[in-house]
Formats: structure tokens, sequence, C-alpha cells
């Protein structure tokens, strides 16, 4: 039998089918993997259609799919199944819980994109041996996840980790929250991409910064800076001992850690920073994630 695990981004959806006779803390084999373009005239229709497809897939592979998990962006109630808002899909208050039972005919869990990647960095990834550590994911927006021993805090409602909302530029460029200056409005892969110009995608950007061209240059220092920034104020008010990059643009790899932790060092003058790592699970931190989710939701955890 499958498990689905599906993490819906902003631009992208990826899946992954896989065993669920997987042992606690270990990553199950693969079965099948895919991704489409999250549809943003209709995305949680597209959802709930790429969810249907997913276990059409699975019987189709001789394995139904017994459970799934679903990752979603934006600010979301794991416990009411809820997705509260995202400001870059545009939804608020989509029973997807309910919605996904009653199309998928199985047990399903719901989590918010970020936090589900930590869980997989710390049952799977750079985490495992951690405890407490937070978890951010740059990709078109900025979000982080706080786990301690080993779990994901959500927060009272599920606003926990919306670190890309942090003002670290007062009165700077306008954000998709209705705020200015956040710092997904300056680091985000998105934002990296446009405050460059020219259709130039992040990944390049970074490249040609590393080659001296003077915008990238200047576009991707500020982006460190502001990173910088909000993992130092992340450092002094949770006092996490590692940081775990994640999201698209963590394969930037040494051009965006070896900068970044000097700039935090030079931040937290009285004390040591933590550590900053590259997941260990690359784009797939999410997918992983979902798959555990859904492994606790036919088990009834």
């Amino acid at each position: 039998m499958t498990l689905i695990g599906l993490d819906v981004g902003g631009t992208t959806m990826k899946a992954a089918l896989v065993g669920e006779d997987a042992p606690a803390g270990a990553d199950a084999a693969v079965l099948a993997s895919e991704s489409r373009p999250t549809d943003r005239a209709d995305p949680v229709g597209g959802v709930l259609d790429f969810a249907a497809h997913l276990a059409a897939r699975a019987a189709s592979l001789g394995s139904p799919a017994r459970a799934a998990g679903i990752a979603l962006p934006g600010i979301v109630d794991e416990a009411a199944g809820t997705a509260v808002h995202s400001a870059n899909l545009g939804w608020r208050d989509v029973p997807f819980l309910r919605l996904a039972r009653e199309r998928l005919g199985v047990p399903v869990a719901i989590g918010h994109d970020v936090r589900t990647g930590g869980l997989a960095e710390a049952v799977l990834g750079a985490g495992r041996d951690a405890g407490d550590f937070v978890f951010m994911a740059i990709g078109t927006g900025i979000a982080a996840a706080l786990v301690l021993n080993g779990a994901p805090y959500p927060g009272t409602v599920g606003w926990s980790g919306e670190i890309g909302h942090v003002v670290v530029r007062p009165g700077g460029e306008p954000c998709a929250c209705g705020n200015r200056g956040c710092l997904e409005t300056y680091a985000s892969a998105s934002a990296v991409s446009r405050r460059h110009g020219g259709g130039v995608p992040a990944e390049e950007v970074i490249a040609r910064a590393g080659r001296g061209e003077e915008r990238a240059g200047r576009v991707w220092s500020e982006a460190l800076d502001c990173l910088a920034d909000g993992l130092a104020a992340a450092t002094l008010l949770l006092d996490p001992g590692l940081v775990v990059m994640g999201g698209g643009l963590a394969r930037a790899g040494d051009a965006l850690l070896a900068p970044l932790e000097s700039r935090l060092a030079a931040r937290l003058t009285f004390r040591t920073p933590p550590r900053v790592l590259r997941t260990h699970l690359d784009d797939q931190a999410a997918v992983k994630g979902a798959t555990i989710l859904a492994q606790r939701a036919l088990n009834g955890g």
C-alpha cells in the first residue's frame, strides 16, 4: 500500500508516492514522484485535482493509497486542517482537511509547508541529532519552522514561523502582506530576481554576483544582509544551536552559507552564532515531511 506526500508551493507542486511500511525514522522507498505547476487561477481545485491524480496513479501501480499528507503554504491551522491564508495564492479559510478527505476517501493530514519540511529535517535530515533548531526555507516566499525536541512548534493558531514578514527595512518596499520592508521582499528567490530585473532568475543573479557584476552583487549583498538581520533577531529570541537553510535558494550552497554565516556572526557581537547548514533533503523536505504526516494519520497519530 502507498502513502501520498504532496507539497504545495507558490509556483510548483511536488509529490511522491511511497511505501507505507518504512520503520519510524527511516526514509521510505519512493515508488513514483511527480510535479506540476500550481494553478494560480484555481489553486484549491488544482491541489485537490493533483491529489486525486496521485491516488489514481497509486491504484494504477497496484498499490492503492492508504493515506495522504498535504503541506500547504501561508498560514495553516494544522489541528483544524484549515488553510487560513496564503498571500501568494490568495486563499482564505479553506477547509482542506475536509475537502481532501471527501475527495480521496482516505485519512489525510494537513501541514504547513515549512513546518512539514522542518519535521522531515528533524526525522531524516540535517536536524536529525539536533533536537532544537530553526529550519528556514527560501523560495517564492520565506518562512521558518521552530523545531523543539524534534517537533515543529505551530504556535497557538498556526502563525509560528512567519519570519518572511519580519520588517528588516522599515518603510521599505511594499509586501504582498500589506506591510513594507518585509524580509521576503528583499531576500526570497522571487525578490532577488525581481530586484535585479530583466527576468533573470535568482540562481543566475547569484552566479553573476560571484563573477563581479555590479547590479547582481548589490542585489545579492542586500539579500544576505536582510537574511542575517532576520536570523539575528530569531537567534536572540530563540537561542537555537542550529539553523538549517532549505528551499530553492539553498542550492546556492557556499555562495549563500559562507557570507550568511559571517554576516550573522557580525550581528551577534556578544554571543556565539548558531551553526548554519544546508538542508540534507534539498527541495524534497516538505514532500518527505508530508509522507511522514500521512503515515502518522494512518496510524492515528
